[in-house]
């Protein structure tokens, strides 16, 4: 059977793949540690489950606005405001099924055959795939640890061309948990705007900061770009909510407008009962995030100095997101379980096999040297897994 050269230029999901295999193992009765689902192992608060029973009871089980019931969108316009000191209003809100969808939905809206979108490495794994999709070349850009996995203005410079559409930023990022910080953004911003391209800014994790790390918002630290930026988010992780698929953009009306085109003749509206639970997320109390982040930050500082101490792994300290990126460069080459240890894949599979313990490979985040950790996992959890890692790496020849 001929399959569309689209679907044969990308790959499924290494992540979701990984996870499901882990499911897979836990549901045969095996004691597997995971570290490999990028969601956050606290249930949805009560308030927001309640939100959708009442919708639920009240009969919202119709189709809504293809852009998203109108509270919603006006809730997430507020949000800025108040936060970020940016002025939108609902015609620039478009409400999709998660932030993966918001963001493959501005793709296709804006990308032609041809046209570069500039992506820094390490990235989550669906940037360059949904680029593919849109028939437009992924130009990716590796950073280095030592700029703390942050893109350097010169770097930008020299990867923009009259061919660029976009630049894609991820801050905080999945999956190194790297933020730039406001002196970061005003340096990229005077950049980009010498250059005509758009800007999508990837803010998903924005919540997910430590250390006092203040989250800014491109579109507010530079105003003079706010016209060709275009932010997607979700309470996917902020509210604990990720199987419950609600994610936006926010941007100039006309490309929310375009991109709500694409989104009516895919999925129409984002699920009504979800919409609602997500207007309380925004709309309630926050105090629920704000103990979910104070934990994460307790497991990041167990989870660090505890894969530091393995021989061979070397793990950047992230400032926000829930996820460590170690580098495994010297482990790379030596053998385990009679098998060479050639790649990062290689390396997670032996972990799995070995150890019981789930990681994902770094090479589909554009960085073959690394593997990634995610510490949405309880403080037992993490101590039993890197006890498993260090083992299993202490067998290595």
């Amino acid at each position: 059977m001929k399959l569309s050269e689209r679907t044969q230029a990308i790959k499924p999901s290494v992540t979701l793949a990984i996870t499901a295999k882990a499911q897979q193992l836990k549901a045969q009765g095996v004691d597997l540690v995971s570290f490999a689902a990028g969601e956050p192992d606290f249930d949805t608060p009560e308030r927001i489950k309640q939100a959708a029973v009442e919708a639920l009871k009240k009969g919202m089980t119709k189709y809504t606005d293809v852009r998203g019931i109108e509270p919603l969108r006006e809730a997430v316009a507020e949000k800025y405001r108040k936060e970020h000191q940016i002025a939108y209003g609902k015609d620039e809100v478009l409400v999709s099924c998660g932030g993966k969808h918001a963001l493959y939905n501005i793709l296709q809206a804006l990308l032609d055959p041809g046209d570069e979108v500039v992506i820094p490495a390490p990235f989550w794994v669906s940037y360059a795939d949904m680029v593919l999709l849109c028939g437009a070349i992924p130009k990716i850009v590796p950073t280095r640890e030592e700029n703390g996995f942050r893109i350097t203005p010169e770097e930008l410079r020299a990867a923009l061309t009259p061919r660029t559409r976009l630049f894609l930023l991820n801050s905080p990022s999945n999956p190194t948990g790297a933020a730039y910080g406001r002196e970061d953004l005003q340096a990229l911003s005077q950049v980009l705007q010498q250059h005509d391209c758009l800007i999508i800014s990837d803010d998903v994790y924005e919540k997910m900061v430590y250390d006092g790390f203040r989250f800014y918002s491109l579109a507010a630290v530079s105003p003079a770009l706010k016209e060709r930026v275009i932010i997607v988010n979700s309470v996917s992780k902020t509210y604990a909510m990720t199987g419950w698929r609600i994610g936006y953009a926010v941007g100039p009306a006309a490309i929310i407008s375009a991109a709500a085109k694409i989104q009516s003749q895919s999925t129409s509206n984002a699920t009504s009962i979800a919409q609602a639970a997500a207007l309380e997320a925004l709309r309630g109390p926050q105090g629920e995030v704000d103990v979910m982040v104070r934990e994460f930050q307790r497991r990041r500082g167990v989870i660090v100095p505890r894969l530091n101490a393995i021989p061979g792994m070397h793990c950047f300290n992230p400032q926000g997101a829930f996820y460590v990126f170690p580098n495994i460069r010297a482990l790379l080459g030596k053998t385990g379980k009679g098998k060479k240890i050639g790649t990062a894949c290689d390396f997670a599979e032996y972990l799995l096999d070995e150890a019981r313990v789930a990681v994902v490979p770094g090479e589909d985040f554009g960085s073959p040297e690394n593997i990634r950790f995610t510490y949405a996992a309880s403080l037992a959890e993490i101590e039993k897994g890197c006890e498993r890692v260090a083992a299993a790496v202490k067998k290595l020849e």
